[in-house]
Protein backbone atom coordinates (compact mmCIF):
# COMPACT_ATOMS: atom_id res chain seq x y z
CA UNK A 1 0.00 0.00 0.00
CA UNK A 2 3.03 2.43 0.51
CA UNK A 3 4.10 2.16 -2.61
CA UNK A 4 0.98 3.73 -3.38
CA UNK A 5 1.13 6.48 -1.45
CA UNK A 6 4.36 9.05 -2.72
CA UNK A 7 2.58 12.08 -4.43
CA UNK A 8 1.42 14.98 -2.20
CA UNK A 9 1.45 17.61 -5.46
CA UNK A 10 -1.86 18.14 -5.78
CA UNK A 11 -2.35 18.65 -1.73
CA UNK A 12 -3.29 22.57 -0.63
CA UNK A 13 -1.97 23.08 2.72
CA UNK A 14 -3.28 25.56 5.01
CA UNK A 15 -0.80 26.09 8.10
CA UNK A 16 -2.35 28.19 11.27
CA UNK A 17 0.19 28.06 13.50
CA UNK A 18 0.03 30.73 16.38
CA UNK A 19 1.95 33.19 17.77
CA UNK A 20 2.36 31.12 20.67
CA UNK A 21 5.83 29.33 21.59
CA UNK A 22 6.54 26.66 19.03
CA UNK A 23 5.60 22.63 20.21
CA UNK A 24 7.91 19.91 19.51
CA UNK A 25 5.72 18.65 16.65
CA UNK A 26 2.72 19.86 14.36
CA UNK A 27 0.13 17.04 13.68
CA UNK A 28 -1.75 17.43 10.14
CA UNK A 29 -5.31 16.93 9.96
CA UNK A 30 -6.67 16.17 6.03
CA UNK A 31 -9.37 16.81 4.78
CA UNK A 32 -11.39 15.52 1.84
CA UNK A 33 -13.59 17.63 0.14
CA UNK A 34 -14.85 18.85 -3.25
CA UNK A 35 -13.63 21.84 -3.61
CA UNK A 36 -14.72 21.46 -7.47
CA UNK A 37 -17.97 20.45 -9.03
CA UNK A 38 -21.38 20.30 -8.45
CA UNK A 39 -21.05 19.82 -4.45
CA UNK A 40 -18.24 22.22 -3.90
CA UNK A 41 -20.19 24.93 -1.98
CA UNK A 42 -20.77 21.98 0.85
CA UNK A 43 -16.24 21.54 -0.03
CA UNK A 44 -16.04 24.90 1.10
CA UNK A 45 -17.72 24.56 4.54
CA UNK A 46 -15.83 21.16 5.17
CA UNK A 47 -12.71 23.38 4.97
CA UNK A 48 -13.98 25.94 6.60
CA UNK A 49 -15.24 24.23 9.75
CA UNK A 50 -11.89 22.21 10.24
CA UNK A 51 -9.85 25.79 9.68
CA UNK A 52 -11.85 27.65 12.34
CA UNK A 53 -11.12 24.57 15.24
CA UNK A 54 -7.61 24.84 14.44
CA UNK A 55 -7.33 28.16 14.37
CA UNK A 56 -9.26 28.27 17.98
CA UNK A 57 -7.21 25.47 19.22
CA UNK A 58 -3.51 27.00 18.30
CA UNK A 59 -4.77 30.32 19.70
CA UNK A 60 -4.92 28.62 22.77
CA UNK A 61 -2.00 26.55 22.92
CA UNK A 62 -2.68 23.57 20.81
CA UNK A 63 -4.13 20.23 22.27
CA UNK A 64 -1.80 17.86 24.71
CA UNK A 65 1.38 19.79 23.69
CA UNK A 66 0.39 20.16 20.04
CA UNK A 67 -0.32 22.67 17.52
CA UNK A 68 -2.05 21.39 13.69
CA UNK A 69 -2.23 22.57 10.17
CA UNK A 70 -4.79 21.42 7.70
CA UNK A 71 -4.42 19.80 4.76
CA UNK A 72 -6.93 19.15 1.95
CA UNK A 73 -7.03 16.86 -1.12
CA UNK A 74 -9.56 17.39 -3.57
CA UNK A 75 -12.32 14.31 -3.99
CA UNK A 76 -14.04 16.80 -7.12
CA UNK A 77 -17.14 14.74 -7.94
CA UNK A 78 -17.15 11.78 -5.57
CA UNK A 79 -16.17 9.51 -8.19
CA UNK A 80 -14.03 6.20 -7.05
CA UNK A 81 -10.79 7.04 -8.86
CA UNK A 82 -10.64 10.82 -7.53
CA UNK A 83 -12.04 9.38 -3.89
CA UNK A 84 -9.07 6.75 -4.05
CA UNK A 85 -6.46 9.28 -5.41
CA UNK A 86 -7.27 11.91 -2.71
CA UNK A 87 -7.67 9.61 -0.02
CA UNK A 88 -4.09 8.01 -1.03
CA UNK A 89 -2.35 11.09 -1.31
CA UNK A 90 -3.29 12.31 2.34
CA UNK A 91 -2.49 9.06 3.35
CA UNK A 92 0.70 9.12 2.01
CA UNK A 93 1.61 12.73 3.45
CA UNK A 94 4.19 12.92 6.19
CA UNK A 95 2.42 14.30 9.74
CA UNK A 96 -0.86 13.44 8.66
CA UNK A 97 -2.76 11.76 11.65
CA UNK A 98 -6.46 12.05 11.45
CA UNK A 99 -8.83 12.86 8.48
CA UNK A 100 -12.08 14.33 8.43
CA UNK A 101 -14.69 14.82 5.42
CA UNK A 102 -18.48 15.52 5.20
CA UNK A 103 -18.46 13.00 2.49
CA UNK A 104 -15.94 11.87 0.36
CA UNK A 105 -17.56 8.96 -1.87
CA UNK A 106 -21.19 8.26 -1.47
CA UNK A 107 -20.70 4.31 -1.06
CA UNK A 108 -17.87 4.98 2.10
CA UNK A 109 -15.59 2.65 0.58
CA UNK A 110 -12.64 4.64 1.49
CA UNK A 111 -13.40 3.62 5.31
CA UNK A 112 -11.35 0.48 4.18
CA UNK A 113 -8.61 2.31 2.77
CA UNK A 114 -8.28 4.26 6.40
CA UNK A 115 -8.40 0.99 8.26
CA UNK A 116 -5.80 -0.51 6.36
CA UNK A 117 -3.84 2.49 7.51
CA UNK A 118 -5.43 2.13 10.96
CA UNK A 119 -6.45 6.04 9.92
CA UNK A 120 -8.17 7.76 12.18
CA UNK A 121 -11.35 8.72 9.97
CA UNK A 122 -14.65 11.04 10.84
CA UNK A 123 -17.29 10.95 8.58
CA UNK A 124 -20.60 12.59 7.74
CA UNK A 125 -21.16 10.60 5.01
CA UNK A 126 -24.43 8.44 4.50
CA UNK A 127 -24.49 5.93 7.59
CA UNK A 128 -26.26 3.05 6.10
CA UNK A 129 -22.65 2.48 3.62
CA UNK A 130 -20.91 3.19 6.53
CA UNK A 131 -22.47 0.81 8.75
CA UNK A 132 -22.69 -1.81 5.88
CA UNK A 133 -18.85 -1.71 6.29
CA UNK A 134 -18.08 -1.38 9.57
CA UNK A 135 -20.46 -3.97 10.98
CA UNK A 136 -19.24 -7.14 9.71
CA UNK A 137 -16.32 -6.77 12.15
CA UNK A 138 -16.59 -3.58 14.42
CA UNK A 139 -12.80 -4.32 15.63
CA UNK A 140 -11.18 -3.71 12.50
CA UNK A 141 -12.42 -0.65 11.83
CA UNK A 142 -11.96 1.27 15.09
CA UNK A 143 -10.23 3.54 13.41
CA UNK A 144 -13.30 5.28 12.15
CA UNK A 145 -16.60 6.81 12.96
CA UNK A 146 -20.01 8.56 11.66
CA UNK A 147 -20.70 11.19 12.75
CA UNK A 148 -24.01 11.00 10.73
CA UNK A 149 -26.51 9.55 12.58
CA UNK A 150 -28.68 6.63 11.52
CA UNK A 151 -29.92 7.54 8.00
CA UNK A 152 -33.51 5.35 9.55
CA UNK A 153 -35.26 8.44 10.17
CA UNK A 154 -34.95 9.89 6.64
CA UNK A 155 -37.05 6.75 5.50
CA UNK A 156 -39.48 6.70 8.17
CA UNK A 157 -40.33 10.00 9.84
CA UNK A 158 -41.52 12.08 6.63
CA UNK A 159 -44.79 10.00 6.40
CA UNK A 160 -45.90 10.66 9.99
CA UNK A 161 -44.64 14.40 10.10
CA UNK A 162 -46.89 15.43 6.89
CA UNK A 163 -50.12 13.27 8.40
CA UNK A 164 -48.82 15.56 11.69
CA UNK A 165 -49.48 18.81 10.01
CA UNK A 166 -52.63 17.67 8.06
CA UNK A 167 -53.92 16.83 11.57
CA UNK A 168 -53.42 19.90 13.28
CA UNK A 169 -55.23 21.81 10.21
CA UNK A 170 -52.76 22.95 8.03
CA UNK A 171 -53.99 21.11 4.77
CA UNK A 172 -56.64 18.10 3.76
CA UNK A 173 -55.21 14.47 2.73
CA UNK A 174 -58.14 13.22 0.96
CA UNK A 175 -56.70 11.11 -1.04
CA UNK A 176 -52.79 10.66 0.49
CA UNK A 177 -50.80 10.13 -3.04
CA UNK A 178 -47.63 11.34 -2.95
CA UNK A 179 -45.16 11.80 -6.41
CA UNK A 180 -41.53 10.19 -5.40
CA UNK A 181 -38.46 11.60 -7.29
CA UNK A 182 -34.80 10.60 -6.56
CA UNK A 183 -31.40 10.29 -7.95
CA UNK A 184 -29.62 7.50 -9.14
CA UNK A 185 -27.03 7.38 -5.88
CA UNK A 186 -26.65 5.49 -3.18
CA UNK A 187 -27.27 8.46 -0.63
CA UNK A 188 -31.05 9.57 -2.42
CA UNK A 189 -32.15 5.84 -3.67
CA UNK A 190 -31.74 4.68 0.01
CA UNK A 191 -34.14 7.09 1.47
CA UNK A 192 -36.34 7.19 -1.42
CA UNK A 193 -37.43 3.29 -1.52
CA UNK A 194 -37.27 3.74 2.18
CA UNK A 195 -40.20 6.58 1.91
CA UNK A 196 -41.44 4.32 -0.71
CA UNK A 197 -42.05 1.45 1.91
CA UNK A 198 -43.16 3.86 4.60
CA UNK A 199 -45.43 5.80 2.86
CA UNK A 200 -47.04 2.45 1.49
CA UNK A 201 -47.39 1.04 5.04
CA UNK A 202 -49.48 3.82 5.98
CA UNK A 203 -51.50 3.48 3.02
CA UNK A 204 -50.82 5.88 0.86
CA UNK A 205 -50.68 5.46 -3.02
CA UNK A 206 -47.37 6.62 -5.19
CA UNK A 207 -48.54 8.31 -8.25
CA UNK A 208 -45.55 9.20 -9.88
CA UNK A 209 -42.20 6.81 -8.86
CA UNK A 210 -39.27 8.40 -11.12
CA UNK A 211 -35.13 7.81 -10.73
CA UNK A 212 -32.87 10.06 -12.69
CA UNK A 213 -29.08 9.60 -13.69
CA UNK A 214 -27.25 10.98 -10.87
CA UNK A 215 -25.53 14.29 -11.48
CA UNK A 216 -26.48 17.84 -12.83
CA UNK A 217 -30.22 17.82 -14.32
CA UNK A 218 -30.73 20.68 -16.84
CA UNK A 219 -34.78 20.36 -17.01
CA UNK A 220 -37.31 18.82 -14.60
CA UNK A 221 -39.65 19.64 -16.76
CA UNK A 222 -41.29 16.45 -18.46
CA UNK A 223 -40.96 14.98 -14.95
CA UNK A 224 -42.94 17.56 -13.42
CA UNK A 225 -45.42 17.29 -16.45
CA UNK A 226 -46.11 13.85 -15.23
CA UNK A 227 -46.42 14.61 -11.36
CA UNK A 228 -49.45 17.65 -12.62
CA UNK A 229 -51.44 14.86 -14.22
CA UNK A 230 -52.11 13.19 -11.27
CA UNK A 231 -51.47 16.32 -8.84
CA UNK A 232 -50.43 14.48 -6.19
CA UNK A 233 -50.75 15.94 -2.12
CA UNK A 234 -47.31 15.36 -1.39
CA UNK A 235 -44.46 16.01 -3.82
CA UNK A 236 -41.29 14.54 -2.86
CA UNK A 237 -37.85 15.05 -4.27
CA UNK A 238 -34.70 13.08 -2.99
CA UNK A 239 -32.09 14.60 -5.52
CA UNK A 240 -29.80 16.20 -2.92
CA UNK A 241 -27.50 18.65 -5.49
CA UNK A 242 -28.54 21.83 -4.48
CA UNK A 243 -28.78 23.24 -8.05
CA UNK A 244 -30.59 20.46 -9.32
CA UNK A 245 -32.92 21.04 -6.74
CA UNK A 246 -32.91 24.90 -6.95
CA UNK A 247 -34.09 24.02 -10.42
CA UNK A 248 -36.54 21.96 -9.90
CA UNK A 249 -38.53 24.39 -7.24
CA UNK A 250 -38.41 27.13 -9.35
CA UNK A 251 -39.61 25.09 -12.63
CA UNK A 252 -42.39 23.89 -10.48
CA UNK A 253 -43.29 27.31 -9.33
CA UNK A 254 -43.84 28.00 -13.12
CA UNK A 255 -47.32 26.00 -12.66
CA UNK A 256 -48.05 24.51 -9.14
CA UNK A 257 -50.27 21.97 -8.15
CA UNK A 258 -51.96 21.78 -4.38
CA UNK A 259 -49.02 20.13 -2.92
CA UNK A 260 -46.76 19.67 0.07
CA UNK A 261 -43.45 19.69 -1.46
CA UNK A 262 -40.37 18.27 0.31
CA UNK A 263 -36.77 18.11 -0.89
CA UNK A 264 -34.11 16.06 0.70
CA UNK A 265 -31.24 17.93 2.27
CA UNK A 266 -30.16 20.38 -0.83
CA UNK A 267 -32.13 23.71 1.38
CA UNK A 268 -29.80 23.11 3.85
CA UNK A 269 -27.00 24.48 1.34
CA UNK A 270 -26.77 28.37 1.65
CA UNK A 271 -26.36 27.86 -2.60
CA UNK A 272 -29.88 26.34 -3.15
CA UNK A 273 -31.42 29.99 -1.35
CA UNK A 274 -29.61 31.87 -3.28
CA UNK A 275 -30.68 29.91 -6.54
CA UNK A 276 -34.17 30.53 -5.70
CA UNK A 277 -35.05 33.40 -3.89
CA UNK A 278 -38.31 33.72 -2.88
CA UNK A 279 -39.87 31.01 -4.95
CA UNK A 280 -38.30 28.23 -2.12
CA UNK A 281 -40.73 29.98 -0.16
CA UNK A 282 -42.91 27.43 1.62
CA UNK A 283 -40.78 24.42 0.98
CA UNK A 284 -40.52 21.33 3.82
CA UNK A 285 -37.19 19.76 4.43
CA UNK A 286 -35.27 17.61 7.20
CA UNK A 287 -31.73 16.77 8.35
CA UNK A 288 -30.23 14.33 10.45
CA UNK A 289 -27.26 16.48 12.02
CA UNK A 290 -28.71 19.97 11.43
CA UNK A 291 -26.79 22.12 13.80
CA UNK A 292 -29.15 22.92 16.78
CA UNK A 293 -29.23 26.74 16.72
CA UNK A 294 -31.48 27.56 19.57
CA UNK A 295 -31.44 28.47 23.14
CA UNK A 296 -32.38 25.07 24.28
CA UNK A 297 -28.99 23.77 22.53
CA UNK A 298 -26.38 26.08 23.91
CA UNK A 299 -23.73 24.49 22.11
CA UNK A 300 -24.85 24.60 18.04
CA UNK A 301 -25.72 28.27 19.11
CA UNK A 302 -22.28 28.95 19.97
CA UNK A 303 -20.69 26.90 16.91
CA UNK A 304 -22.84 28.90 14.56
CA UNK A 305 -21.98 32.17 15.83
CA UNK A 306 -18.44 31.43 15.83
CA UNK A 307 -18.90 30.83 12.60
CA UNK A 308 -20.75 33.90 11.24
CA UNK A 309 -17.44 35.62 13.08
CA UNK A 310 -15.01 34.02 11.60
CA UNK A 311 -16.16 33.91 7.65
CA UNK A 312 -19.58 36.62 7.72
CA UNK A 313 -22.18 34.12 6.64
CA UNK A 314 -24.10 31.37 8.12
CA UNK A 315 -23.31 27.56 8.17
CA UNK A 316 -25.06 25.15 6.48
CA UNK A 317 -24.76 21.69 8.71
CA UNK A 318 -20.86 21.14 7.70
CA UNK A 319 -19.10 24.00 8.51
CA UNK A 320 -20.18 23.52 12.17
CA UNK A 321 -20.34 19.59 12.30
CA UNK A 322 -16.96 19.29 10.68
CA UNK A 323 -15.84 22.38 13.38
CA UNK A 324 -17.38 19.71 15.84
CA UNK A 325 -15.60 16.98 14.42
CA UNK A 326 -12.45 18.27 15.08
CA UNK A 327 -13.02 19.03 18.12
CA UNK A 328 -13.89 15.76 18.83
CA UNK A 329 -10.48 14.66 17.62
CA UNK A 330 -8.96 16.95 19.59
CA UNK A 331 -11.03 15.28 22.98
CA UNK A 332 -9.45 12.44 21.77
CA UNK A 333 -6.30 13.46 21.78
CA UNK A 334 -6.17 15.13 25.08
CA UNK A 335 -7.36 11.77 26.37
CA UNK A 336 -4.31 9.86 24.72
CA UNK A 337 -1.48 12.42 24.39
CA UNK A 338 0.51 10.89 21.38
CA UNK A 339 -1.26 11.86 17.67
CA UNK A 340 0.73 8.85 16.81
CA UNK A 341 -1.74 5.82 18.70
CA UNK A 342 -3.49 5.71 16.18
CA UNK A 343 -5.31 3.02 17.62
CA UNK A 344 -5.94 4.61 20.80
CA UNK A 345 -7.24 7.39 19.17
CA UNK A 346 -9.67 5.84 17.36
CA UNK A 347 -11.14 4.13 20.21
CA UNK A 348 -10.56 6.92 22.20
CA UNK A 349 -13.08 8.75 19.63
CA UNK A 350 -15.88 5.63 19.75
CA UNK A 351 -15.83 6.28 23.49
CA UNK A 352 -16.87 9.92 23.56
CA UNK A 353 -20.53 11.01 24.86
CA UNK A 354 -21.33 14.30 25.12
CA UNK A 355 -23.51 17.37 23.39
CA UNK A 356 -22.40 18.14 20.43
CA UNK A 357 -23.43 20.89 17.63
CA UNK A 358 -26.33 18.28 16.07
CA UNK A 359 -27.43 16.93 19.52
CA UNK A 360 -26.14 14.03 22.41
CA UNK A 361 -23.17 12.05 20.45
CA UNK A 362 -22.90 8.38 21.41
CA UNK A 363 -22.19 5.57 18.91
CA UNK A 364 -23.39 2.56 17.88
CA UNK A 365 -20.67 0.05 19.09
CA UNK A 366 -21.65 -2.53 16.53
CA UNK A 367 -21.92 0.08 13.19
CA UNK A 368 -19.62 3.05 14.71
CA UNK A 369 -22.45 5.20 13.63
CA UNK A 370 -23.71 7.95 16.09
CA UNK A 371 -27.37 6.93 17.73
CA UNK A 372 -30.11 8.78 16.16
CA UNK A 373 -33.64 10.12 18.17
CA UNK A 374 -35.03 13.31 19.88
CA UNK A 375 -32.89 11.75 23.10
CA UNK A 376 -29.92 11.72 20.49
CA UNK A 377 -29.38 13.08 17.01
CA UNK A 378 -32.74 14.04 16.22
CA UNK A 379 -34.31 14.19 12.96
CA UNK A 380 -35.28 18.02 12.37
CA UNK A 381 -37.32 18.81 10.23
CA UNK A 382 -37.40 22.60 8.36
CA UNK A 383 -39.70 24.91 6.50
CA UNK A 384 -38.22 28.66 4.71
CA UNK A 385 -39.83 30.97 5.87
CA UNK A 386 -38.83 34.76 4.78
CA UNK A 387 -35.43 33.18 3.04
CA UNK A 388 -34.50 31.14 5.97
CA UNK A 389 -34.95 27.71 7.19
CA UNK A 390 -37.51 27.51 10.00
CA UNK A 391 -37.02 24.26 12.35
CA UNK A 392 -40.59 23.24 12.86
CA UNK A 393 -39.86 19.98 14.62
CA UNK A 394 -39.44 18.28 16.79
CA UNK A 395 -40.96 20.63 19.54
CA UNK A 396 -37.98 20.59 21.57
CA UNK A 397 -35.74 22.26 19.06
CA UNK A 398 -38.05 24.06 16.76
CA UNK A 399 -37.74 27.77 16.24
CA UNK A 400 -41.51 27.94 14.54
CA UNK A 401 -44.54 26.84 12.94
CA UNK A 402 -45.46 25.52 9.91
CA UNK A 403 -47.35 28.19 7.33
CA UNK A 404 -49.25 27.18 4.73
CA UNK A 405 -47.44 27.92 1.19
CA UNK A 406 -48.99 30.46 -1.20
CA UNK A 407 -49.30 28.01 -4.09
CA UNK A 408 -51.53 25.95 -1.54
CA UNK A 409 -54.06 29.01 -0.40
Amino acid sequence: MKSLLRSATALTTLAMLSSAPAFADVVKIGVLAPLTGATAADGEEFVNGVKLAVKEANANGGVAGHTFEVVVADVIDHSAANVQAAAERLLGTDGVEVIMTGYASLSMFEVELMAEENMPYLASGPSPQFAAIVSEDPEAYNCCWSFTADFKGYETEVTPMIEALSAQGHFDLEDKTVAIISSDNPYSKTISEGMKVAFTEAGWTITTDELVPFGPVSDWRPILAKVRESAPEVIINADYIPSNAALFTNQFRENETDSVVFLQYAPLVPEFLQLTGEKSEGILYNAIGATLNVDAHPRGKEATEKYVAEYGKVPGPYGTGLYEQVSIYFDALETVGDPTDREAIGKAIGAIKRPVVSGMLEFDPKTHVAHVGNDFIPVTFFQIQDGAGVMIGPDAFKSGDFVKPAWME
